[in-house]
């Protein structure tokens, strides 16, 4: 019976070598996910403590990178704990589909905590940091979440409703923060929450949303809560509440609670560093004596020749199973006409090569499209990488296209195909053979040097990233023959401008003016909120706001306002005369020494909606001198009722609630404060737009639930040429 067992026991050994055996030998890490652990080791500055992390090529599940555990092909588990780690993480980890935990804890992380953070993941540790701004809205994604530790940070500002989803969640920290303002309702839907730690924070209010959640342990000890103590708090095996506002004498004291010297329930919590479960690791039971070192000897002799055959024989198959796939994964990525980045990930600078020859764009020399050649895509490729920086990555989606493909599409640039003249360049629209519609900017530059070269390929690197419903989506780009050519997705020829502004289109309803806001508002709010540093856009208005069939914003032209310095003469000539009618958009500070982009932004916001609430241009010269500039006429009028009703845009006075007119006024005021430091940031401005469009404020007093009829019944339909309208301003027209 005893040589019956440690037989057992030498062949589950020897199914268990086998099986890391063949694991380790597949370890050839899926090259999107490889890319994502490029793009944070750069991000992390380069840390040397990364054994074996490189920014180009490596084999993270092969090489066994430090803090990388993987599963077959797959990465699996991030634990960088304590490695001393700067930098910021970047924003890639969405492609991290199989990712079950990532620990990050106890470094000198900065920026804030990624908007899109890996879909299937089970444990977030990001504590004791340096992150700061507030918890993404996209955190409800994340369904089978469990332990969530985000404690010992500097995240500040009310917290939005961002538990709706979180119904797997069990325990979560995010004490010794500055969290401050009332718990959002969305903490009620946490019904698996077993152990949750606010303490060291600013929040106020009732804890009346933590009476029905099945807690062991809860500590908000150090906060500003007020009101009662609920009675299903004397359930809670450790409870710490003490350093707060409630009312706990008279009638109100609802259960035997301690006397009124308090300090502790129980003694003080002991929270976790890290909120990753420690797996139990196997032990191995030792062979019985009594089966003699003769039999323990042959068993193992025979098992390891079986296993040396064994993986023999699994090392010749994997090797060529991973050259198939090598070839096949470099093939898939060159095509005749386009050409998708992910194949120059590996572009480094060399700064000892010349610079390339570039032409000015004035006007190209551009071939016909009948004497169209076909382009060497070595030598492109050649040009990028000797100009673009390694620290930079495009989006692996991201194109590269070929000077004659955008000529043939746009019929060789020709006035036909002309959306308009901005203040980067001119805009065409393009139709590809496959029947796709793209917009082409083309960015008329001067001649660049080589560090203006890698400037311009690097504000394209981060746009491309920019990935949300409410903005214009960068498809690709081109640099052939000195051309500066941006593509993106064509959305319309309506702008927000020209749906305000002009005679071919009826009033936008209030309702859907709300809508727009809100849209506009969760644009800015991803771009200052998911990337570090803060995307900033630095020329919001509305004609840079583009409305489909279904009137919903996208915002156009998201970081290229750096770009300007960089164009021709003729165009900043042209750009100096479109300042003049858009300078109502620009804050009191811009251009000042240590002017924070984000509140510029910000302000521009601000008087955007000040323009969808009265229908008036930011400035208008045709106005009378008082009334030219929008923020300083309608500055006093904000906050008297009389005065508010009349500034309504008379095309939508009568179906605005006085109340919600009150309160849209109000978010207004805080955007253009002329302090920015009074200015709150987009997450705050996001939800109370929000409360406001979705009626939360009183019901149906926003006027929005009246109005969700199909939008081409209602009163935005056009005058002359149906919905579609001529535009008065250019596609993209920074």
């Amino acid at each position: 019976m005893d040589a019956l067992k440690c037989s057992r026991l030498v062949r589950f050994l020897f199914l268990a070598f086998l099986t890391l055996l063949v694991l380790e030998i597949c370890a050839f890490t899926d090259p999107s996910e490889v890319m994502v652990l490029q793009e944070l080791y750069v991000s992390l500055n380069y840390p040397s403590q990364l054994k074996k992390w490189t920014p180009v090529g490596g084999d993270p599940c092969g090489d066994l990178w430090t803090g990388v555990s993987c599963f077959g092909s797959s990465i699996t588990h991030i634990d960088l704990h304590g490695q001393q780690l700067t930098g910021f993480i970047g924003g890639e980890l969405h492609n991290l589909q199989n990712l079950k935990q990532l620990d990050v804890s106890s470094n000198n992380i900065q920026g804030g905590i990624p908007y899109s953070l890996p879909l299937n993941v089970t444990h977030i540790n990001l504590a004791r940091n340096n992150f700061t701004q507030n918890i993404p809205h996209s955190l409800t994604n994340l369904s089978i979440l469990r332990y969530l530790n985000l404690s010992h940070n500097s995240l500040h500002g009310p917290i939005g409703d961002v538990f709706v989803g979180l119904h797997s969640l069990k325990e979560m920290d995010l004490s010794h923060n500055d969290f401050n303002g009332d718990l959002p309702s969305s903490f009620q839907r946490l019904e698996n929450l077993s152990k949750l730690f606010l303490e060291h924070n600013s929040f106020t209010g009732s804890v009346v949303y933590l009476s029905s959640l099945p807690l062991t342990d809860l500590n908000i000890q150090k906060n500003h809560f007020s009101g009662v103590i609920p009675e299903q708090f004397q359930s809670i095996r450790n409870l710490w509440i003490d350093g707060n506002n409630f009312h706990i004498g008279g009638s109100y004291r609802p259960w035997n609670f301690p006397s009124e010297n308090w300090q502790n329930i129980s003694d003080s919590p002991k929270t976790k560093s890290s909120a990753i479960e420690n797996f139990p690791s196997h032990k191995v039971v030792p062979l019985k004596k009594k089966l003699g070192l003769g039999g323990v000897a042959a068993i193992i002799g025979g098992g390891t020749f079986l296993m040396s055959c064994a993986a023999l024989l699994v090392a010749i198959h994997i090797k060529k199973s991973r050259a198939q796939k090598n070839r096949s994964f470099e093939g898939s990525q060159s095509s005749f006409n386009t050409l998708p980045l992910s194949v120059v990930r590996d572009l480094s600078s060399a700064a000892s090569e010349d610079s390339p020859q570039l032409v000015t764009l004035t006007p190209p020399p551009i071939p016909t499209p009948n004497r169209v050649t076909q382009t060497n895509h070595c030598s492109s490729e050649k040009k990028i990488r000797r100009s673009f920086s390694r620290k930079q990555k495009m989006a692996d989606d991201l194109m590269w296209f070929t000077l004659p493909k955008l000529q043939l599409a746009t019929n060789n640039f020709s006035n036909e195909s002309l959306l308009g003249e901005g203040s980067l360049g001119s805009v065409f629209k393009a139709e590809f053979p496959d029947g796709q519609v793209m917009a082409v900017k083309n960015i008329s530059t001067v001649e660049l040097s080589l560090h203006e070269e890698e400037e311009f390929l690097n504000v394209i690197c981060r746009a491309s990233h920019f990935r949300h419903p409410n903005i214009v989506k960068l498809h690709g780009y081109c640099t052939e023959h000195g051309q500066h050519l941006l593509v993106y997705e064509y959305i319309s020829d309506t702008t927000l401008d020209a749906a305000l502004h002009t005679e071919a289109y009826k009033p936008l309803p209030w309702g859907t003016r709300l809508r727009i806001s809100l849209g506009i508002a969760k644009a800015l709010e991803y771009l200052h909120s998911s990337f570090c540093p803060p995307a900033i856009h630095s020329n919001l208005k509305a004609s840079n706001v583009f409305l489909d069939l279904e009137l919903k914003p996208h915002l156009s032209d998201c970081g290229l306002a750096v770009l300007r310095p960089l164009t021709s003469n003729i165009v900043k000539l042209k750009a100096s005369e479109m300042a003049i009618t858009n300078a109502g958009y620009i804050a009191p500070e811009h251009g000042q020494a240590g002017s924070d982009g984000t509140k510029c932004d910000i302000y521009a916001f601000g008087v955007l909606l000040l323009e969808l609430l009265t229908g008036r241009r930011p400035f208008d010269h045709s106005t009378a001198r008082e009334e030219q500039s929008l923020v300083k006429w309608a500055w006093s009028r904000l906050h008297d009722k009389e005065s508010l009703q009349e500034m309504v845009d008379p095309g939508i006075k009568r179906s605005v609630h006085a109340k919600a007119l009150s309160q849209y006024a109000d978010i207004i005021s805080v955007c253009i404060q002329l302090n920015k430091e009074y200015r709150p940031p987009m997450s705050e401005i996001v939800e109370s737009l929000g409360r406001l469009t979705t009626g939360r404020h009183g019901g149906t007093s926003t006027g929005v639930d009246t109005e969700r009829s199909d939008p081409f019944e209602r009163s935005f339909r056009s005058t002359r040429t149906g919905f579609m309208g001529s535009p008065t301003l250019s596609m993209f027209s920074t």
